[in-house]
């Protein structure tokens, strides 16, 4: 019986990264949803503006002190545009074993 193809890319992926096969693969699912939660909002800027988004990160290496205030202003209208808590409130929603409480739902 052939093995199925995510049997054969998990299969390589494990051979190429030494501790990948002492991840169980519920964890594995998890953070894939998580990544494709992450996609979806990041997705939500132009091709510009995650370029500029990049250059903005890389610029300010963790310290917003490091951008100008207009950089700053850009750089927060960026990151509200990929609607971050949006993003966190779908991502509990799907990892939770239990219904959420109202306050953590989006937009309800």
């Amino acid at each position: 019986m052939p093995a199925s193809g995510f049997s054969r890319v998990f299969g390589r992926a494990a051979e190429r990264l030494p501790g990948l096969r002492r991840i169980p693969v519920m964890r594995l699912l998890v953070l894939g949803e998580v990544a494709l939660l992450a996609r979806d909002h990041i997705e939500r800027l132009t091709p510009g503006e995650r370029r500029r988004l990049m250059v903005l990160m890389r610029q300010a290496r963790g310290r917003p002190r490091k951008l100008s205030e207009r950089e700053r202003d850009e750089l927060e209208s960026l990151i509200a545009k990929a609607e971050p808590k949006l993003f966190a409130s779908e991502a509990m929603q799907r990892l939770s074993p239990l219904p959420l409480p109202k306050r953590f739902r989006s937009h309800e």
